[in-house]
């Protein structure tokens, strides 16, 4: 039996992919207002649909989810009809793509909103550090309000529908965002949760916020193999700390073990060995990401270490990076000072081979 590498067809959920080369989520701030994806949207996913899976941007499951500047969301007709255009587009070249359900909580500022409600959190803790705004430029974060008990269960409903609207705009299945300091690991996270409900203080009580809204996304899309979930253990991004990481990642990951999930995204952070610690306890599809080379993924295949490869800014400035892997054509470098700036350039002008 051949060993398996990037090029090996893979398979996630009931859906079978050409390679196990996944594009990685990435926040490009090119939506129009109201959270609407743009028309040049299309473009840039239909570029890069050789992936095995695409993973779409960070996208809002409700206005309230929203907190940076020209970011999407899939909750009202208007931007459901803008993602079936993209995803109609990436199924005629013959890809996959994953909507990722990415609520910020208190990563927010008001001028990146288009709600009147107040940016939310476990806990009323303000995020250090500043935000970008296209109206006031960088601004300080504002204290989240303390989402209720009653509350968090809007919340979750709220993912439950961003899944049927993933599902009815012709996304294959949703990726649940519970990295980089967003709403599902500021609940995960001891700085950022200071609850005395049942969905804080203990590490299974913080993990409860995660695993119910998994089970109701589920529940949504009618089976487990639709839904994944990113986690980044111990990532400081967006002023997150936890008092114990390795308690905290290794008590969810084996709570999400039975759940059946269509895979496990797991980021490399400053954790000492996250995948070796991680994929043991996860007996499902596991994806690891960060910093890969095509040689360094090649290796993690072969080691039995990941499944899949998750490939970020590569895919940025160079739309065929599947085809550039396989030949071991040279890569172009990206530009990161056009990375959030509106408009084609950096976004759908670097050429294939």
């Amino acid at each position: 039996m051949p060993e398996t590498n990037l090029f090996s067809p893979g398979r996630i959920g009931g859906l079978e992919l050409r390679n196990r080369i996944m594009m990685a989520p990435m926040t490009r701030s090119r939506a129009l207002a109201g959270g609407i994806p743009s028309e040049l949207a299309i473009e840039y996913y239909t570029q890069r649909a050789s992936a095995g899976l695409i993973l779409s941007e960070g996208t809002a499951p409700s206005a309230a989810g929203i907190g940076y500047a020209r970011t999407p969301a899939i909750e009202t007709p208007e931007q459901i009809a803008a993602w079936r255009k993209i995803t109609t587009a990436v199924h005629a070249q013959g890809g996959k793509i994953f909507c990722q359900l990415m609520h910020v909580g208190r990563i927010a500022h008001p001028a990146n909103r288009f709600t009147t409600e107040p940016a939310v959190a476990p806990s009323a803790i303000q995020a250090a550090g500043t935000m970008w705004t296209d109206s006031l430029q960088m601004q300080e974060m504002p204290t989240p309000h303390a989402l209720t008990t009653s509350e968090v269960a809007t919340v979750i409903e709220q993912y439950a529908q961003a899944t049927r609207n993933a599902l009815a705009a012709g996304f294959d299945g949703v990726e649940y965002h519970a990295a980089s300091g967003y709403l599902p690991m500021q609940f995960l996270s001891s700085n950022t949760n200071q609850r005395t409900d049942g969905y804080g203080g203990s590490v299974r009580n913080r993990t409860r916020f995660v695993l119910e809204s998994l089970e109701a996304m589920i529940k949504a899309a009618g089976t487990a193999g639709k839904v994944g979930i990113k986690i980044s253990p111990a990532m400081p991004f967006n002023d997150i700390h936890d008092a114990d990481p390795v308690e905290t990642y290794t008590t969810l990951v084996k709570a999400l073990a039975p759940m059946g999930l269509a895979y496990l995204h797991v980021l490399r952070t400053t954790l000492p060995d996250t995948f070796e610690m991680l994929r043991p306890l996860f007996p499902g599809t596991f994806a690891a990401a960060g910093a890969f080379t095509r040689e360094s993924g090649e290796a993690a295949l072969k080691s039995g270490l990941a499944d899949f490869i998750v490939y970020g800014k590569p895919f940025i400035s160079n739309p065929d990076l599947p085809a550039r892997f396989a030949k071991g054509a040279e890569l172009t470098p990206w530009d990161a000072s056009t990375f959030y700036s509106p408009g084609a350039k950096g976004y759908t002008d670097f050429p294939s081979l």
